[in-house]
Parts: structure tokens; sequence; C-alpha cells
């Protein structure tokens, strides 16, 4: 399944299943996605139901517009840390990333007035399905409700103002998640995944999940193990070598440039870029 949040054609927002034809209308349910995500078996069933909305006719959100907390990796892919000149770290490297600093599929991500060093960074979203807390590695799929693109826009300046990530990693409304979370049993092997990137249309990132310096099961035991983590939380599992700081000269995102971030078999998330007002 595709499971996502929007606003319907009359602007309020709702939650529910995409199909290629549109989008099934599943706000009745429950008051948003995360509230749901438990109940995987009876939303399937949903899935055979007539699409209520054009995708073409919705304004997509971010699959969970308020997740209780966005917990993201930095350099977590061998060819990042490699690019940067960097060893791999012992553990893994972990910050936050608040849900207004994130837009949806199709939504514009604001380059702010504050810094011109605005950075793409394609990544994989793991969306966990429910409360949980001392996950171990062997038990990491049992909390997992799939999957989703995420760009974890970064305002490389304010990211370097000390060895804390977090100011520049939250400006308002600089990174995206989306279009939809997709299933495990639809995805697949997550692993074997190509993530990529493209500026413009012109690739600038692409790798293979597996590529990853602490894999999934290793990040879902390590945050659960410091932190209650709850259904719609998201693990932002860090980016690929190619960000446009390392280009020469850089490469940073402009008022006018479009973002997209596809991974195969999840989808693609595509932004306009935006100057703040």
């Amino acid at each position: 399944m595709k499971l996502l949040s929007f606003r319907r054609p009359d602007g309020t927002p709702s939650w529910g299943i995409a199909k290629n034809e549109g989008v099934i209308d599943l706000g009745a349910r429950a008051p948003g996605l995360k509230h749901a995500l438990w109940a995987m078996t009876s939303l399937a069933e949903e899935a055979a139901r007539h699409a209520d909305y054009r995708l073409e006719d919705i304004h997509f959100l971010p699959p969970v517009p308020d997740p209780d907390k966005v917990l993201c990796v930095g350099l977590n892919y061998v060819s990042h840390i490699k690019e940067g000149g960097r060893e791999p770290p012992p553990k893994p490297i972990i910050f936050t990333r608040f849900g207004n600093a994130q837009v949806g599929h199709g939504e514009a991500m604001v380059c702010p007035a504050a810094s011109e060093t605005f950075d793409y960074e394609g990544e994989l979203a793991v969306v966990i399905g429910r409360r949980c807390r001392h996950v171990k590695k062997a038990d990491w799929e049992s909390v997992v409700a799939g999957y989703a693109c995420f760009n974890d826009g970064s305002i490389r300046e304010w990211q370097r103002h000390s060895g804390q990530f977090i100011p520049g990693k939250n400006f308002f409304r600089s990174g995206a998640f989306g279009p939809w979370i997709v299933t495990p049993e639809e995805v697949g092997d997550v692993t074997k995944a190509h993530l990529m990137s493209r500026l413009n249309g012109i690739e600038r990132q692409h790798a293979t999940i597996d590529d990853l310096c602490f894999d999934i099961p290793t990040l879902i035991e390590y945050c659960s193990t410091f932190t209650q983590l709850e259904a719609g939380d998201v693990i932002a599992t860090g980016t690929t070598g190619g960000v446009g700081a390392y280009h020469k000269p850089p490469l940073w995102m402009k008022p006018g440039d479009t973002i997209e971030v596809e991974i195969s078999g999840i989808g693609i998330l595509r932004n306009p870029i935006v100057a703040e007002d």
C-alpha cells in the first residue's frame, strides 16, 4: 500500500491510500494517518475501494504532518563519509528535525534569506508503526510501517556554526518528506533500492541503500534505546555522496530550481525552490 496525507480539493486535511487512479479518503476513520498505522490489516481491506479523488486534484502533505519526532542520521553513507574526508563514526550521529521544517511532495521548499548555502540531501525515511522501546535488531521489521523519500534540506553555513547540526537542519519549510509511505511488503528488500537526487533534472546523487554505515536494524535499536518511539515517528537514515557542498564550486539550491529525490520501489519526491518572503 501507499499511505498518504493530503488536502482535499476543498482544502480540508485528510489521509488515505494512493492508487493508480487516485486516492481513497480514509479521513473519517482516524484524526490522522499516524493514529491508524497500527491497523495495517484493516487498512489493506480498504484498498479495494474506488478512489474518491484524482491525484492531480489533491494537495500533498508530508505523509505524517505532525510526527512526535523526526530523528535524522548524519554521516551514514560510506560515499558521503569519503567525500568529506572523514572516518566512519563509532556510533550513529543523531539530530532532530522539527515538523514545520518539512513540506510535502509538490510543495515549495524555502530558501532562507539568512544564507545562500541551501543544500539537498536525498534520503530514505523509515516510518515507525507503533509505540516501542528497546527494540532488538532481530525484531526491527515488527515496528516499521513503511518507507518514504526524504530531503534533509540543509543550510550549511548554519549547520557549521558549532558541532550541533540542528540550526542548519531546521529552517522553516527547508526539507521535504513524501510523497507517501510505501508498506514493506510492497518495497521488498529495501537495501537493494536505488536512491537518487536530481537538481533541475541532472542526477547529483546515486547509491543503493546497502551503502549505509549503520543499517536500519542498528538505527532502530539505537534510537529506541534512548527514546520511546511513537507511531508516525520518522528516522531519516542519512544521505549519500554528491551533496552540493562538495561540488567545486559548491552547488547550492536557489529560487527557481526543482529538486527531486527518487527511491526505486517507493516513488519520486519533487519540490520547487522559492525564496523566503
